[in-house]
């Protein structure tokens, strides 16, 4: 079955030409998935190039290092340890990448594989987690939560209107037998929530919040993009892809905070020379995918892909 699936990279092109490629660049790409990006940026680098590529999923893992290309190292890591992977490929730390690619998200494979437990399309053990080598599975975290660590998940992950209800719902259920299937805790939300969105499950925004829960998703993006900044050479690139809003709002807030001068106390008197520098500056505006792309992979419509490059900091 896994070796039916197919994954289309989302704003492939338009990724890979944001990182304005050198021949003998150093990048990384922080999420492999199923390699989309890492190919089309390996046909581009020269002999001297080299691509750093992580994942915390092992199957994603497991496809990258069959590709046969000596440029090309590839770590079992999640992307909110960027700087240790680094230090691990033996790649100095300060100012050494030319380009970081996030493309934040679970991949198709993840979806639609149902014994992965991402999707209320298949019944199948309720794990939901992408590194299935360690952690809490939803369903062990679903068993032991209270009714408010339900609720404020729910809510906050999913913006799920209905977030006390299910959680009620949930505790009740658990409360007789434990829930550990997909299928077992899509009913119980079908049943729960009554009013949904044309064309959307009831299920859809707690499936996504346990899933951000259980792979503290926001937690490593707030992690990895700092630390991006600290790796990356002046007129390194990084290009961030996500496909929520949560994420898209921590990505849009770091960038622009890093593309803005510290901020000083009013009237002070200093002369423009003298103020502090960004340490970033965007790259033109947020992008998404085309009418074109989302018509062949619709999973591209929620899509944003924001770009910055590093900017050099004159020494005191």
């Amino acid at each position: 079955m896994i070796a039916l699936l197919q994954h289309q990279s989302v704003l492939l092109r338009e990724a890979v030409e944001a990182l304005e490629i050198k021949s003998a660049g150093i990048y990384v790409d922080a999420t492999f998935g199923r390699g989309g990006h890492t190919r089309a940026i390996l046909e581009r680098l020269g002999p001297d190039g080299r691509l750093l590529a992580l994942d915390r999923d092992p199957q994603a893992v497991a496809q990258a290092r069959e590709i046969q290309d000596r440029r090309l190292l590839v770590m079992h890591q999640r992307f909110g340890n960027l700087a240790e992977a680094l230090q691990r490929a033996g790649i100095e730390v300060e100012g050494g990448v030319d380009g970081v690619l996030l493309d934040i998200g679970v991949s198709s494979p993840q979806l639609d594989e149902g014994e992965r437990g991402f999707s209320f399309r298949y019944d199948a053990p309720l794990d939901m987690r992408m590194d299935t080598t360690q952690g809490e599975t939803a369903a062990q975290w679903l068993q032991q939560a209270d009714l408010q660590e339900i609720t404020e998940v729910i809510r906050n992950y999913g913006e799920e209107r209905f977030a006390f209800q299910i959680a009620k719902k949930i505790v009740a259920a658990r409360g007789e037998r434990p829930l550990t299937t997909t299928g077992e805790l899509a009913a119980l939300i079908r049943a729960t929530v009554w009013t949904r969105e044309p064309g959307q499950d009831a299920a859809t925004r707690t499936f996504q919040a346990l899933r951000i829960h259980i792979n503290q998703e926001l937690e490593q993006l707030a992690l990895v993009l700092p630390q991006a900044m600290t790796v990356l050479k002046q007129g390194g690139r990084l290009v961030v892809i996500s496909f929520h809003s949560l994420e898209d709002r921590i990505v849009k807030r770091f960038l622009r905070d890093e593309a803005l001068p510290d901020h000083l106390p009013r009237k002070l008197p200093l002369r423009a020379a003298e103020l502090p520098q960004p340490l970033l500056r965007l790259v033109g505006k947020a992008r998404r995918a085309s009418a074109v792309e989302i018509a062949a992979n619709p999973r591209a419509r929620s899509a944003v892909m924001r770009v910055a490059e590093k900017l050099a900091r004159e020494a005191a």
